[in-house]
């Protein structure tokens, strides 16, 4: 079988949209399944539908893998991207092939390649995607390094090398899973400028010239689906070595000027993308209502007996658990429009009852203690601080939390609980606890919460109680009496 490329595709009469040449006008730190199922999505959409006329040139963040990026070039820079989930209730499977990548560079193998990239005039966008721990200043780094090993560094020399050059800035855009991640990279980029003692008018140039955005990226990838590959091969007639999967939704939100559309051209592609002032209510809202509703759903789900977050979608009850959990109680504690909360809360619904994921609850429960924490109890806080009442489902959901990390069995067969060993040895330590003593205990410990939940009224004996009933009558039932 050939390999997908674009003779393979003229010889078998492809009827879709493939791009062949065009400007490389964006530059990609990472190679990656994420920013292939999302960031270049987009683009070719936009080449498509907006005329973008983009090509990117990816390079892998730290280098070293020359024979993966050499696949790319065996592949005239295609790979298909197969998209799949619910969309407005119905199943959705979407296949594309993906055509706006030029190249990809090996910076230990291709760092001059990387540096003469900053000499194109057309080049514009600067993406990137390193991983949580990418964008952090590495002291060690030199600027004759060829090339410094972290991607801040790396990024200030090509920066200086295109500052020399005397063309315009970058627009940038970080698509790291940290918070404000692209005032982070500027920072780093700010330190190295500083390590490296380079001219003040390059720093003026660096903060005056350059857009460095925070974003927030959001769609699940699933990667190369290596089980199914040969399967498909069959299918399309052709073999991809760089197959990608994810699911139908996403959305990326950019913080920064109005102007980036009239660059960026994904409003006439008519994509998810949006360009706002403070992406920080946009995080707020993925964080409560996605994973909030994950976190306050998982746990007493799978001590109901489901195993996967599709069988808890089609479960009557504990999908009613869930749109209460949402609807009645997280999103009145948020302040962006009701009506754009209520339409990302019903995709999220979309997105749990996707048929192609399995996934898998107690992977959704690692580490759930600093979950809660983080995903749940700021609605809770903020739901009693405007309503002066407790929200039913998710002070039921810290009952639930306690209760999974007491029990650690399910049916008379043990399970496995993942967390800090802190929190393993708290639980092993009230074991033996009643459950008005195990709600006290958790509530008021400071390392759990940091003293948030210690003070709202009514919440022990609230707790106290969802645990006895949890044992009375079981969690599924104890989940259906919270319905009301």
């Amino acid at each position: 079988m050939d390999r997908l490329s674009f003779k393979t595709l003229e010889a078998q009469g492809y009827e879709g949209y493939l791009l062949k040449d065009a400007k490389e006008r964006v530059f990609q730190f990472g190679e990656g399944n994420f920013l292939r199922a999302f960031v270049e999505d987009f683009i070719d959409q936009m080449n498509e539908k907006a005329g973008f006329d983009a090509k990117v040139v990816v390079c892998q963040p730290r280098g070293g893998h020359p024979e993966a990026a050499d696949r790319f070039a065996e592949q005239d820079g295609l790979y298909t991207l197969v998209l799949r989930g619910r969309k407005d209730g119905q199943a959705v499977e979407r296949t594309r092939v993906i055509s706006c990548v030029s190249r990809c560079l090996d910076p230990k193998r291709d760092w001059a390649k990387m540096l003469e990239c900053m000499h194109n005039e057309d080049l514009r966008f600067i993406v990137s995607n390193t991983t949580e721990a990418g964008i952090a200043f590495d002291p060690a780094c030199k600027a004759d390094d060829a090339p410094p090993s972290s991607f801040p560094a790396k990024l200030t020399a090509m920066l200086y090398e295109r500052w020399k050059t005397g063309l315009k800035g970058f627009i940038i855009l970080s698509c790291e899973l940290i918070d404000h991640n692209g005032d982070e990279l500027k920072r780093c980029v700010n330190e190295y400028i500083k390590l490296w003692a380079l001219e003040d008018e390059f720093c003026a140039w660096v903060n005056g010239e350059n857009i460095f955005c925070s974003t927030l990226v959001d769609r699940i990838v699933t990667g190369g689906a290596k089980a199914e590959a040969p399967a498909l091969w069959e299918k399309w007639g052709y073999e991809d070595q760089l197959i990608d999967t994810g699911e139908i939704f996403a959305a990326w939100v950019i913080e920064g000027p109005q102007s980036i559309k009239d660059e960026f051209p994904f409003e006439k592609a008519g994509l998810p993308i949006q360009v706002v002032d403070d992406v920080t209510p946009y995080k707020q809202r993925k964080v409560r209502i996605l994973n909030g509703a994950h976190t306050s759903m998982v746990l007493g789900a799978y001590l109901a007996g489901k195993n996967i977050v599709r069988d808890c979608m089609q479960d009557k009850s504990i999908r009613a658990f869930l749109n209460k959990a949402m609807f009645e109680e997280i999103i009145p504690t948020l302040d962006l429009p009701k009506e754009e909360l209520e339409g990302f809360a019903a995709s999220v619904i979309d997105r749990f009852d996707n048929p192609f994921i399995d996934h898998q609850l107690l992977s959704i429960a690692l580490n759930s203690a600093s979950k809660w924490k983080a995903r749940v109890m700021p609605s809770v806080t903020e739901y009693v601080k405007r309503t002066g009442k407790l929200p039913r489902c998710l002070s039921f959901s810290l009952a639930a939390f306690i209760a999974f990390y007491h029990k650690g069995e399910r049916d008379g067969a043990a399970y496995d609980v993942s967390d800090d060993a802190w929190v393993l040895d708290f639980f092993k330590a009230h074991k033996d606890d009643d459950y008005k003593a195990l709600a006290h205990a958790v509530i008021n410990n400071e390392q759990f919460w940091g003293g948030e939940l210690a003070g709202l009224p009514g919440l022990e004996q609230a707790v106290t109680a969802d645990l006895e009933r949890i044992e009375a009558v079981g969690m599924y039932k104890a989940m259906e009496e919270c319905l009301g």
